[in-house]
């Protein structure tokens, strides 16, 4: 493991996840992160944005319900019908994107098996849909490592390039909501059933 992987480990909590996951290579200056092309990946991109937007307008929904609680309930249901709308689209891309796969997710960048190996330092456009609220968000990412595999298929291992303040919070969020889930059930396993 080199220093740059034992660093990432300690900076950063890692989860297993199951997500949709696209990516394609970039060239070095390119600037294309995914979202051009098809309509495909334009509403991917509108997908990205409204999670965004989502997030950073948290903040005046907290300043709006301590003024006018009742303006904020309203807004709670707009927000919660715009979020519906947004799963909906997100069901609808998973299947241009193709089926969830298994990878190990954090803060700072993502690891998935390949069929086939990623030259270390290439930079990637990365697509992945967070389940279940259907979080989109559009990445680049450059690969750190592609380490074959006894099965044939290659480990792949990346970190996050420029990120916002926006997209690494909504990560954390995904991450920590995982592993509050994941550590209920592994209560619920081990308590005893009456």
């Amino acid at each position: 493991m080199s220093t740059r992987d034992a660093d990432d480990r300690r900076e950063y909590y890692r989860i297993e996840d199951t997500i949709a996951l696209e990516f394609h290579p970039l060239k070095q200056g390119d600037t294309d992160d995914g979202s051009s092309a098809d309509s495909s990946s334009q509403l991917f991109g509108l997908l990205s944005e409204l999670h965004l937007m989502d997030f950073e307008s948290q903040h005046l929904l907290r300043h709006i319900h301590e003024r006018d609680r009742t303006l904020a309930s309203y807004l709670k249901v707009i927000n919660k019908r715009i979020d519906l709308l947004g799963q909906a689209l997100a069901q609808s891309l998973l299947r241009d994107i193709g089926p969830a796969r298994q990878v190990t997710l954090s803060e700072g960048g993502i690891s998935f098996s390949n069929p086939q190996p990623i030259e270390p330092g290439s930079l990637l456009a990365i697509k992945m849909v967070l389940m279940p609220q259907a979080l989109g968000l559009l990445l680049r990412a450059v690969v750190i490592h592609s380490q074959p595999r006894e099965d044939g298929r290659f480990d792949i291992g990346t970190e996050f390039e420029e990120l916002t303040d926006a997209q690494r919070q909504l990560l954390a969020r995904h991450i920590l909501q995982k592993q509050a889930q994941q550590r209920r059930q592994a209560r619920e396993r081990a308590s005893p059933t009456s």
